[in-house]
């Protein structure tokens, strides 16, 4: 696995693949409260991490449904994977940001 990015707002803000996670995040960037917000993009950067990661699944997953002879349609799980990320992160140990 590759090196942990130095994750920015704006480069979590590029890295996530739909207008309306980058929606979610510029709004919890905005409305969290400031002695929360580390932890709010710690659980981000983690979700941006694991989409990073799962990329090249994701890409050939994509490529097979593009490919099929059935003609069903792939399903973007996207959210899913950012939203269960975070709440990874919420669950180990000493997860908040330092």
């Amino acid at each position: 696995m590759a090196a942990r990015q130095t994750w920015t707002v704006d480069r979590l803000h590029h890295a996530l693949p739909h207008s309306a996670l980058r929606q979610q995040l510029l709004a919890d960037v905005n409305l969290t409260p400031i002695d929360e917000l580390s932890a709010v993009l710690y659980r981000w950067a983690v979700a941006a991490d694991a989409l990073q990661a799962a990329a090249p699944r994701i890409a050939a997953v994509r490529a097979q449904h593009t490919t099929a002879a059935s003609g069903d349609t792939a399903v973007d799980h996207t959210a899913d994977v950012l939203r269960d990320a975070g709440h990874r992160a919420d669950r180990q140990p000493g997860g908040g940001a330092a």
